[in-house]
């Protein structure tokens, strides 16, 4: 029997899907963040936490993994170091593809059909394919990318909470809740940003969101502003030819409202998730050049 595993190693969590020849679910695994800036090391360790947590649940041990034919999509592929690394690592399956986080939630979103996606989580990029073209616009890497993100909403309103205590503007309830997180203490926001990662920022996201959704004076035109670069990417790929997009992403159903109306009318719900497209990943030989980066065990496209 053909088995098919799919891994989704993002920068906010790892998960890994395994079903067999049908599409039927027999294992699925989790694990921590695996975005390549935090260290090819630490990806592999998360990825390999996952894959084989899906392997357990399935039943599936030691020598059967080789029969497993697998896809990966991994945040931060393009860094430079990162696909030696991933060849040189003694992945037991007998098939490996990989591609970008990005390419998997695209292939999952339409089924493999042509189309584009906007993925707003702790990061954000667009990306798309049109027959053999490859469109990708934004994605790279928080803090001089990622607009509209997660991370993004969390940076603008801890910068405005400070221009708040300094007296640039007036304080609201949110900029008051973000002081009060860090004590009051400019030193505590200082030392925080020494360490903080994209994900550290985007856990502010949810609490700009929900100051923003009370009409928070702050808040909301830092949502606003977020939702317009969303507007743009979605609207960049719709100019370069996609026939369709989907919106994607941890913070894609509290963002999506707040988009214009001309934009949210011509998106569609994603018929798959990442983990879908990975395991269409797997399945599938011969993608557009660009797709699969990297092929183990079988021809490189």
């Amino acid at each position: 029997m053909s088995l098919y595993l799919g891994i989704d190693a993002g920068g906010t969590h790892t998960r890994a899907r395994l079903v067999d020849e049908d599409g039927t679910v027999m294992g699925e695994g989790e694990a921590g963040p695996a975005n390549t800036r935090l260290g090819l090391d630490r990806c592999l360790h998360e990825i390999n936490l996952a894959w084989r947590a899906a392997a357990t649940a399935a039943g599936v041990e030691g020598a059967a993994s080789a029969g497993i034919r697998a896809g990966l999509g991994i945040a931060g592929l393009n860094r430079r170091g990162v696909l030696p690394g991933l060849r040189a690592h003694p992945f037991p399956f007998e098939t490996l593809a990989i591609a970008s986080d990005a390419s998997i939630a695209c292939i999952g979103a339409h089924d493999g059909a042509d189309g584009g996606i906007v993925v707003v989580g702790t990061g954000s990029i667009g990306f798309g394919r049109i027959g053999e073209e490859i469109v990708s616009v934004g994605g790279y890497g928080f803090p001089v990318s990622d607009e509209g993100s997660g991370a993004d909403l969390g940076m603008q309103a801890i910068r405005r909470s400070l221009w708040a205590r300094d007296g640039r503007l007036d304080h609201s309830p949110m900029t008051e809740a973000i002081l009060a997180h860090f004590s009051g203490s400019a030193g505590e926001v200082i030392t925080w940003t020494d360490t903080a990662t994209a994900r550290d920022y985007a856990s502010f996201a949810p609490l700009v969101m929900d100051f923003a959704e009370r009409g928070d004076a702050v808040a909301e035109p830092i949502v606003q502003e977020c939702a317009h670069r969303i507007d743009q990417l979605i609207g960049i790929l719709f100019d370069r030819g996609v026939p369709h997009c989907c919106l994607m992403g941890g913070l894609s159903k509290r963002i999506h409202d707040w988009l214009a109306v001309s934009v949210r009318l011509r998106l569609r719900e994603p018929l798959g998730d990442p983990l879908s497209g990975a395991i269409h990943l797997a399945r599938t030989r011969g993608l557009p050049p660009g797709q699969v980066v990297l092929q183990v065990g079988g021809s490189t496209t």
